[in-house]
């Protein structure tokens, strides 16, 4: 099939879309950083953002008339499947950065690329191609070489620590995957705006329940500063995406290699 003038522009600018909202998320890991060093807990973190995300989707939605209106498939499949894996990611990926440090988390939760790209031709129909066959191999190698070490790597990690990290990375890299395969069969039904409320307004409720039962009530901030890095992290998945609406009519989705945990799945998805 020739690829016209028009299609070419759409896909670049659907992988200009999908590196914007990348970049958003790619805050994620010094801001959590930055809340550890406040003393703020690993589980409470990932609460908070989606919370105060959430709230941003509610004031979108007033202003919208529609926007809440929505069968029961799509709440139970992306309300409730999705949001548990949102409520997964947020606190395994936590844990990943904590235990393994920024580049070691991110570099496990690279390979979920792989993952979509194994998985996207039994359950989306789309090509395995050599050339995203090649990109797979690199991203797995790089993964690999950071995890043990490398040149700098994690050989100085404890190797307690190590494992937290390497569990919580897989775990976010196994939910990654899993919201980009979901987001590619919910975003043409249902909207990328709407997917995405429906998920994160699904992982804070099971995160607000599911915590406390647990022994770990999400504590809010102690400080100023605490609560503008939350609000900074709370504006990754929002500001990504709205990036991705603006170019939703861009991209049809095929050839998706994901860019970022949440937001970016949707710019990659969009139609």
């Amino acid at each position: 099939m020739t690829e016209t003038p028009d299609t070419a522009r759409s896909h670049v600018a659907g992988y200009l879309f999908a590196l914007a909202a990348g970049a958003v998320w790619g805050t994620t890991g010094p801001l959590s950083t930055a809340l550890y060093a406040q003393g703020a807990a690993l589980t409470g973190i990932g609460f908070w953002r989606i919370l105060l995300g959430t709230g941003g989707f509610v004031i979108y939605g007033l202003f919208h008339p529609g926007f809440f209106r929505m069968d029961r498939k799509a709440v139970v499949l992306v309300g409730l499947g999705g949001g548990a894996l949102v409520a997964l990611f947020e606190v395994a990926y936590q844990f990943g950065i904590a235990g393994a440090g920024v580049a070691g988390a991110a570099a496990l939760l690279y390979i979920a690329p792989v993952l979509v790209a194994l998985l996207a031709k039994p359950l989306l129909g789309e090509k395995l191609t050599p050339l995203r066959m090649a990109l797979a191999v690199i991203v797995m190698v790089g993964a690999g070489i950071t995890v043990s070490g490398g040149s700098h790597g994690l050989a100085g990690v404890a190797l307690p620590s190590l494992l937290q990290g390497v569990i919580g990375g897989l775990l976010a890299m196994a939910s990654y995957a899993g919201s980009t395969l979901l987001a590619r069969y919910a975003v043409p039904r249902y909207g990328a705006v709407r997917v995405l409320f429906l998920e994160i307004a699904g992982g804070t409720v099971l995160l607000g329940i599911i915590l406390p039962l647990a022994g770990h009530p999400p504590l809010p901030p102690a400080t100023m500063s605490g609560w503008l890095f939350i609000l900074a992290l709370a504006l990754g998945p929002v500001v990504g995406c709205f990036v991705g609406a603006t170019g939703r009519r861009a991209w049809d989705g095929r050839g998706f290699s994901g860019t970022s945990a949440v937001s970016g799945i949707r710019v990659a998805t969009m139609r």
